[in-house]
């Protein structure tokens, strides 16, 4: 499988623990001392408050959430991906900089992830 389609993977893993208000499930594809940087909130360095941040987000979650990679790459131990997110509403949809590390097991994890929002401003 190509790097694209691995991370794809993990995305859609992230996705269907959204979709069903799991904030834990969220969370897991982080490092445990991963960072989320957003425009709908503080930003959340590490697992804990990076579950902490979701189980507001999936609060208010419907069923039309997606993230699909539009670019990949990887060197070494760490890969990336540029993809786009939506939550089919007016509001929280964006892109997504996200910056991956290999795990032992050899599994990616998440290490830092950047939400920038294309919602139209007031």
């Amino acid at each position: 499988m190509s790097i694209f389609d691995d991370l794809q993977e993990i995305w859609d893993l992230y996705v269907a623990a959204y979709r069903s208000g799991d904030a834990a499930g969220c969370a897991a594809i982080f490092t445990d001392d991963a960072e989320v940087h957003s425009p709908y909130g503080p930003p959340a360095r590490g697992r804990a408050a990076i579950e902490a941040l979701h189980g507001t987000w999936v609060q208010h979650v419907g069923p039309n959430k997606t993230l699909q990679v539009i670019k990949a790459g990887s060197s070494g131990d760490l890969a990336w991906t540029l993809a786009t997110y939506s939550e089919g509403e007016a509001v929280g949809n964006g892109t997504s900089l996200s910056v991956f590390e290999r795990q032992a097991g050899g599994g990616w994890l998440i290490r830092m992830c950047s939400l920038n929002s294309t919602d139209a401003v007031g």
